[in-house]
């Protein structure tokens, strides 16, 4: 008989999975709002979203029923036909950002990997086949495959898969001075994140992000913008780059797009969009129609509900708490982020980032790491006040150990 137990349930996943994840022996039931359930009906404040990925919460009714909706009439058709949730979902992108067209995959790497292709292929196409070189910078994240790994600026997630796929060169993040002088006659584009999440939750100086544009614009190249963590209302814009009034070439996006339903999309704008021709890159469960309602039901949702400006509220009374945190606490260094994407420095020989998520999960609070020296808060972008007092609360006592 299985062991239907909590622990039973954790020591049968280390027995069939594969070892390349650590998770922490509790195994989650069901979800409400900005909460979690347990096997043993605990319940955890949400403030890790799924990796801020569950920008509606757990047991939204509206999703829920969307996704209901939908699996009783289509699940998948393959790219092979037109799907109108596919198509409904690209309008409605097209309609809140600078793009003119969109790719649909299932991932964030997804979405890397066809921005990738597509900015290499299109600039061979218009300048010639020795433009091939992305500049990239340090500790970036851009996904777990191959060539995303590659762009990715943080060895530690290259060790034991090199070779690495070649034509990425990294550059210190937020030096627009270093970003210049990488650039040279191989040079395709330069790929960034307006916010970079798994490199410690850090917000660029203003004035950075077009700077890099005028340097495309200057050079001849494109811009890609990475916004899997940053995008769909996280930071209290539709997209990060939105708050320095600068538009990319070529966005990708993941995350909170699906609300919790696996989804990634590529959008560019229509001239960048002809690199790609009929066979050029595919994807079997891109434009899934289960996957694109649930997308299109997170942006109306947080267009309806105005939830841009309560990410903007909710966020900067966040970054107060949290700064009375730094004022009081040892080892607390200081707030980043925006939005709803907010995080902690803390100086990792005083402060123990292991030992206070354990003990912050232990006392009913979800966050996660960021880079080597920060915590991470990204919550649901519906989370109120109530909900970031009590995570104010337990964050302040775990770290007091």
């Amino acid at each position: 008989m299985k062991d239907d137990s909590q622990q039973g349930v954790a020591q049968r996943a280390a027995q069939v999975l594969t070892p390349n994840y650590r998770p922490a022996p509790v195994v989650f039931e069901r979800g409400d709002g900005v909460s979690l359930f347990d096997a043993d009906d605990r319940r955890y404040l949400d403030f890790a979203a799924g990796i801020a990925v569950c920008a509606l919460g757990h047991g939204h009714g509206g999703l829920s029923d969307a996704l209901a909706d939908q699996a009783r009439n289509l699940l998948h058709v393959s790219n092979l036909y037109i799907n109108r949730p596919s198509i409904e979902l690209a309008e409605k992108l097209v309609s809140l950002c600078f793009a003119d067209r969109v790719y649909f995959g299932n991932s964030g790497a997804e979405a890397n990997e066809a921005a990738l292709k597509l900015a290499r292929r299109y600039m061979r196409l218009v300048r010639g086949e020795d433009r091939y070189t992305f500049i990239c910078t340090e500790k970036s994240f851009h996904g777990r495959t191959w060539a995303a790994i590659s762009a990715t600026g943080q060895p530690k997630y290259h060790k034991g898969f090199g070779p690495l796929v070649p034509g990425f060169v990294h550059v210190p993040y937020d030096d627009l001075a270093a970003m210049e002088a990488a650039i040279d006659e191989t040079t395709c584009a330069i790929f960034v994140e307006p916010i970079q999440g798994e490199g410690g939750v850090r917000v660029p100086s203003a004035g950075y992000l077009a700077g890099l544009r005028a340097l495309c614009d200057q050079h001849g190249l494109l811009l890609i913008f990475d916004e899997v963590q940053t995008g769909v209302g996280r930071t209290g814009k539709w997209f990060a780059h939105q708050h320095e009034g600068v538009a990319p070439d070529i966005m990708t996006l993941a995350k909170g797009l699906g609300g919790g339903v696996p989804i990634g999309a590529m959008v560019c704008t229509e001239t960048v969009a002809h690199g790609f021709a009929p066979g050029a890159h595919a994807s079997t469960f891109g434009g899934n129609p289960l996957a694109c309602r649930a997308g299109l039901t997170v942006l109306e949702t947080i267009d309806n509900q105005d939830l841009l400006d309560h990410v903007e509220e909710m966020g900067a009374y966040m970054a107060e708490g949290l700064g009375q945190l730094v004022a009081s606490l040892d080892g607390v260094l200081d707030v980043r982020g925006r939005g709803l994407m907010r995080g902690i420095g803390v100086d990792p020989d005083r402060v123990d980032r292991a030992a206070v998520i354990g003990r912050a999960r232990d006392a009913g609070l979800l966050l996660t790491m960021a880079g080597p020296d920060a915590l991470r808060l990204v919550p649901p972008l519906i989370v109120k006040r109530p909900d970031i007092d009590e995570a104010l609360l337990l964050l302040a006592k775990a770290i007091e150990g």
